[in-house]
């Protein structure tokens, strides 16, 4: 029987998910707040809708007969879109909004780590008083990350010591309007992501990837949404070992223990430290660029995860090819603090050669693609190392040019690798 899948989102994250769901025994249908013309390529209908209103999703699903609905970004998630569609008889591969709090309240996620014993746990505390918050960075030993509690899109982490300085950080807190902040101990260290597919009690896990939230080359300027990122055709990265990425595996494994009823994907953001792997936050969802490193090498049929889920099976044992990627994102120009929208996108699938094309936020007019103000399009090489994979994404960059874009060229590089090897071996003292 052919399911008819309904795609909530409109990213890149998005894009990979289409893409692949595009082979599977299933009628695609999706529906975003912007078009996004390689979803529309794929999907039977897309339907333009404000996905974090319930009611009109749950209509648009019920109008296509969707049977599954896989739930790509967070606000959709924290609106409860899970829960209605539920109620509505069309299982979603997302969290519910109760479960969801495990990326969409960073105050809730940390004291869940605690209550159960969750490891990798940083110190932390959580503050609704701005004033108590400023007197807990002037008496803390140490640097803090200043995290609000809820969404920012990955744009509202202020690390002191690294970002800002101390009184940076207050003035920070003081002039936010934020409800709610948790402060917790800065990890020093390498950051990577694991993804796993959860459904029914039991988890598989993705290969790891590291992600580049800077917007600038060598690690500079202001945080992003994510400018790139790349994976290895292992399962663990160059600057870790494989008992790293088992050690960071086994708390996912305790996350997944104590959210009982968790289904969808439950991405693991790490620091590897002197200690080993220690939680950065938790997402409920594929990573955006992250999906894109791994979607790609899934020889698994995604459409067999949504369907075991669903059908109150464990997930079917996950194959990827041993394979690299290394995805760079080209963003207008400014981006994130002043961006310039209405840069003509000259490459598509055709031109990119053997790179994927992933569109993210782009506005489609009748004589050609254009930039908005939000990261345009990515482009991922897939190969058997990370050198070969970084230099088919180049190629295909090339193509792009860069009249109005901007690419972190360094994503993937030898040398930045390097330098994440090198990192890792001071931190240990190997």
């Amino acid at each position: 029987m052919r399911e008819n899948v309904l795609l909530i989102g409109g990213g890149g994250r998005e894009h990979a998910i289409a893409r692949a769901l595009e082979d599977s025994e299933a009628d695609l249908y999706a529906c975003a707040g912007n078009r996004n013309p390689g979803i529309a390529e794929i999907a039977t209908d897309f339907e333009t809708l404000e996905t974090t209103n319930p009611k009109a999703v749950v209509d648009y699903a019920e109008d296509v007969g969707a049977t599954i609905a896989v739930i790509g970004p967070e606000s959709p998630l924290e609106a409860g879109v899970a829960d209605e569609l539920e109620a509505a008889g069309v299982y979603p591969f997302g969290p519910k909004e109760e479960d969801a709090r495990i990326e969409t309240d960073k105050a809730f996620q940390r004291r869940f780590m605690a209550e159960n014993d969750i490891p990798g746990c940083p110190d932390f505390e959580t503050f609704d008083d701005m004033d108590a918050a400023c007197d807990y960075i002037d008496e803390y030993d140490g640097d803090l990350a200043i995290k609000p509690a809820g969404l920012t899109g990955g744009k509202g982490v202020k690390v002191i010591g690294d970002q800002v300085t101390a009184e940076e950080g207050k003035e920070y807190i003081r002039d936010s309007d934020y409800d709610q902040i948790v402060l917790e101990e800065r990890l020093i260290g390498e950051e990577f992501t694991v993804q796993a597919f959860v459904a029914n009690g039991e988890f598989r896990t993705a290969p790891a990837v590291q992600d580049h939230k800077r917007a600038y080359e060598g690690d500079e300027g202001p945080n992003t949404g994510g400018m790139g990122s790349y994976s290895d055709a292992t399962t663990h990265l160059p600057f870790m070992s494989e008992e790293d990425y088992e050690e960071a595996v086994s708390i996912i494994e305790a996350t997944v223990d104590a959210l009982e009823d968790y289904r969808g994907i439950l991405y693991g953001q790490f620091m590897l430290t002197e200690t080993g792997p220690r939680v950065v936050e938790f997402n409920a969802r594929f990573g955006d660029p992250e999906a894109m490193n791994t979607l790609p090498v899934l020889e698994t049929d995604f459409l067999d995860v949504l369907t075991a889920a669903r059908d109150g099976e464990a997930p079917p044992e996950l194959e990827f090819a041993s394979q690299a990627t290394v995805c760079k994102y080209a963003v207008p120009e400014g981006y994130p603090t002043d961006p310039e929208a209405g840069a003509k996108v000259q490459v598509d699938e055709e031109s990119a050669g053997d790179a994927l094309l992933y569109y993210a936020s782009v506005d489609e007019r009748d004589d050609g693609i254009y930039t908005t103000t939000s990261r345009a399009f990515a482009l991922v090489g897939v190969a058997d190392s990370i050198t070969e994979a970084e230099e088919i994404a180049e190629d295909a960059l090339e193509v792009a040019g860069d009249e109005g874009l901007h690419v972190r060229h360094d994503i993937g590089k030898p040398d930045l690798v390097q330098r994440r090897i090198d990192h890792m071996t001071e931190i240990r003292g190997e």
